[in-house]
């Protein structure tokens, strides 16, 4: 059993560059370090404060 808010794959959200880590994900700025955000068709959001940034649209 895993413990609450505890994500197994969270070291596929990094990638290593040379000697370089670098986030793969966008991280949420209203909650901070260690909360990523979604990344959907349009939008990224925050599933745990529900802060929704929008993609800008290219048409």
């Amino acid at each position: 059993m895993t413990k609450k808010g505890f994500s197994p794959k969270v070291w596929s959200f990094y990638k290593l560059e040379g000697s370089i880590i670098k986030l793969v994900k966008k991280e949420c700025p209203r909650c901070g370090k260690g909360v990523f955000m979604a990344e959907h068709n349009d939008r990224f959001s925050c599933g745990k404060c529900g802060l929704t940034k929008w993609k800008k649209s290219g048409v």
